[in-house]
């Protein structure tokens, strides 16, 4: 009886790449936008993160071709002051969300390569610590903007 490998070959490849998906296939960014502010000053982005795998995942950076540099921040109160700092990653749970939010975490754009005016459409492509990529559609509102939709 002759068996057939190769099927069994390509199955089992099949499987094992199942197994090791990357984190961009198992997160999904929605409600993307960027805050402009006037001038020169950096825009904010914020994103809903949203796991659908068994693993936490955790986003690691950003880069976009309409700004010279993206970094991944932390803004906080405390007694009264605000406070805003460089972080490695944010964690997106498993089966949950993370939300870069005005106040929380957020992207930090700076330099834009061009003007970005309310209503560009802004493509950003976010890092996993995995190695993998996202490439999102974030939306342009003005400074005085509190969401997506405003």
């Amino acid at each position: 009886m002759k068996i057939c490998t190769l099927p069994l070959l390509l199955a089992g490849l099949m499987l094992a790449a199942g197994a090791h998906a990357s984190a961009a296939t198992h997160v999904t960014a929605t409600q993307g936008w960027i805050r402009i502010l006037p001038g020169k000053l950096p825009a904010g982005a914020y994103v809903t993160l949203t796991n659908s795998s068994d693993q936490a995942e955790a986003l690691s950076g950003a880069s976009s071709a309409a700004y010279a540099e993206v970094m991944l921040h932390q803004s906080s109160t405390q007694g009264g002051v605000s406070r805003m700092y460089k972080v490695k990653s944010l964690k997106i749970p498993a089966h949950g969300t993370a939300s870069l939010t005005p106040g929380g975490y957020h992207l930090m754009l700076m330099k834009a390569v061009r003007a970005v005016k309310p209503g560009d459409i802004v493509k950003i492509t976010l890092r996993f610590s995995d190695g993998s990529s996202l490439v999102s559609d974030f939306i342009a509102r003005p400074a005085n903007a509190m969401g997506a939709s405003d």
